[in-house]
């Protein structure tokens, strides 16, 4: 199994039998959209730098919402969440996608506003590899993220949605070093082109923080 970052919080996860992407964005972010071809489209919630459908082709399945999905040997659960830390009064829903493919399990948290509730760790029993926002402002920030890791417990954490000298469409972001100075790893943290996992020997016993090379 194979994923790679295309940039902000879309990637592409290759399996075995399929492929899946997850949060094109819409160009005018910044960054070039990269043509991309899959088999199940997935998208967190309706915003232009999530949710740049006409970017992907050849999909059979768009999962868009929460609710059970099974293609191919692969599993997903949509589990509903907020975009804020108001019960989305102020940015609406956001979905987040337990996807078991190959015998991994892989967390995408979309644009998570708030820490997880006890009712939404019920759904998620463990997670190999967890896509987690780390820039603040329109999701959590880096300070709760840690929380939400030392939540979750995952092997693997990539973090995403955070500022860059090419992002122009979404202002106000913090830096991927204020998340990486808050979990004490700036300066030794790993950075991969892509993530390549074979079998579980490859998940770490403690919790590893893996930048990826977006592909944008």
């Amino acid at each position: 199994m194979e994923i790679t970052y295309i940039g902000h919080s879309s990637f592409k996860i290759k399996g075995k039998e399929i492929s899946l992407v997850i949060d094109p964005y819409d160009p005018k972010i910044g960054y070039k959209y990269p043509k991309q071809e899959c088999d199940v489209l997935l998208t967190t919630h309706d915003h232009f730098d999530h949710h740049y459908v006409e970017g992907v082709n050849g999909y059979k399945l768009h999962i868009d919402g929460p609710g059970e999905y099974e293609i191919s040997n692969v599993f997903v659960n949509g589990i509903p969440a907020f975009h804020d830390a108001k019960d989305g009064t102020e940015r609406g829903n956001d979905t987040i996608y337990l996807i078991e493919i190959d015998g991994f399990s892989i967390l995408h948290l979309g644009d998570l506003g708030h820490e997880l509730t006890k009712e939404h760790m019920e759904h998620i029993p463990y997670v190999d590899v967890l896509l987690i926002p780390v820039g603040g402002k329109y999701t959590i920030d880096a300070e709760i993220a840690s929380k939400v890791i030392s939540s979750i417990e995952p092997g693997i954490v990539i973090p995403v949605h955070y500022h860059t000298n090419d992002l122009t469409g979404v202002e106000g972001l913090a830096s991927l070093s204020k998340f990486l100075d808050e979990m004490g790893v700036e300066g030794s943290v790993k950075k991969e082109d892509k993530l390549k996992l074979t079998n579980r020997s490859d998940i770490p016993e403690e919790t590893t923080i893996i930048v990826l090379e977006p592909k944008h």
